[in-house]
């Protein structure tokens, strides 16, 4: 199968760094610190394209440890949906747990050892800073193969709550030939905390997963999420990520569709106000015929937030007959808010379809106009435009995501005083 070079973000880093020196002796001693771990002694520099719009002074801030261990009365989750098993990554039991849904079962082993990093050395994304520090400081991976016949969701959930500290994470999923799935993951945070993911995903033949991400962050609060796919011919993946609140959440889908012939529908939706950073970069290669993308990137930006997107679409010349959509729209609510987008195609095929645009926009008078004159109050007519702008993407959550309720928390942040 034909691999992705690697990625611009993958940058020399600046050496020395005491908060990144203070974490991996937190994490291990010295002597255990894994190879890919000892890369990183420091973070990545501003003067590197891929990193140059996202302030990591705020990492710097979060104690370099382990996240501080769960108070006994700590707030509880809400209950999941119907028809959805939750994976808390919080308590994660020694082990893993004893029992697993119909259809979904642990890799362990030979088995573990062929497939972890093969999807991350397809893509490009080993090397990548996210996953090696993930690869550092996360102790065990949740690999899971899922069979066909599952009827559940599989809901992942991590809650630092005011917790501070370093909580990283690594899962393996490998969808088997006509399997199907939905999974969830849930980030939530309220303190100063780091969350860090990294999660390598591999279809097979007609295997569909339905993913998604719906993270509440706070102004203290880091996410860094990195997701590789890579897919086989007659596979369909689809990935809606909504996210809110952090003062700096960082996201970077790669995927690759290796021989062609397979779906991709990416879906976003952030919220950034005072001094938050929401940045997204992704990158979709076709390295087959007949492969199909749409995506939608949708970005709310208000008093001083910052929203950053770069979305890569590679057609070598294999990739013939690819049809690919991809859309940029932000609402920009303030003329302290900033946003930086840039779609790009990278195409050399000749036999294509491949569109892109970026449009950046306050609400409509037209519209909220439209909205008074029919009795109407100002602040209520630009909560129903809000509502409408994000339930493009909230529409293509799963149902489990109904009990976070990621739209009354989004409407709740654009009336905060």
């Amino acid at each position: 199968m034909p691999t992705l070079s690697p990625l611009s973000s993958q940058a020399p880093v600046h050496p020395g760094t005491p908060w990144m020196e203070a974490l991996l002796e937190a994490f291990a001693a010295p002597s255990k610190i894994s190879e890919s771990a000892r890369a990183l002694t420091g973070l990545p520099g501003r003067r590197e394209e891929a990193w140059r719009f996202t302030d990591l002074s705020l990492l710097t801030q979060i104690p370099p440890r382990s996240l501080d261990p769960a108070p006994a009365h700590q707030p509880a989750l809400p209950a999941p949906a119907a028809h959805t098993w939750r994976l808390p990554l919080d308590v994660w039991p020694e082990g893993g747990p004893k029992e697993w849904p119909t259809g979904i079962e642990p890799l362990t082993g030979p088995d573990l050892s062929s497939h972890l990093g093969r999807v991350l050395g397809e893509t490009g994304m080993e090397r990548h800073w996210i996953n090696q520090l993930n690869h550092g400081l996360a102790h065990e991976v949740i690999a899971l193969r899922i069979r066909p016949g599952v009827s559940t969701c599989l809901e992942v959930v991590s809650d630092t709550a005011q917790r501070s500290g370093v909580q990283p994470h690594r899962l393996l999923l490998v969808v088997e030939e006509g399997a199907s799935l939905e999974l969830l993951q849930v980030h939530r945070a309220s303190g100063p905390s780091l969350t860090s993911i990294g999660i390598e995903i591999h279809l097979e033949k007609q295997a569909r997963l339905h993913h998604a991400l719906v993270a509440q962050g706070a102004p203290s609060s880091v996410l860094l999420a990195a997701t590789a796919v890579s897919q086989a011919p007659g596979s369909h993946y689809s990935q809606t990520s909504v996210s809110w609140g952090w003062g700096l959440s960082r996201q970077e889908p790669v995927i690759l569709q290796g021989a062609g012939e397979a779906t991709t529908q990416l879906r976003g939706l952030h919220w950034v106000r005072d001094g938050q950073i929401a940045d997204t970069h992704s990158r979709v290669c076709f390295a087959g015929p007949e492969g199909k993308l749409n995506q939608v990137h949708k970005v709310i930006a208000e008093e001083a937030g910052r929203s950053v997107f770069n979305g890569c679409i590679q057609v070598p010349r294999l990739g013939q007959r690819t049809d690919a959509s991809q859309l940029s729209r932000s609402l920009l609510l303030s003329d302290r808010a900033r946003i930086d987008t840039k779609p790009e195609l990278e195409i050399v095929a000749d036999d294509v379809r491949c569109t892109h645009g970026a449009t950046i926009s306050r609400l409509q008078d037209d519209e909220m106009f439209y909205l008074q004159s029919r009795g109407i109050a100002a602040p209520q007519a630009s909560r129903l435009l809000l509502r409408s702008f994000c339930q493009e993407v909230l529409a293509d959550l799963p149902a489990a995501a109904g009990v976070w309720d990621p739209l009354a928390s989004l409407l709740e942040e654009a009336i905060q005083p």
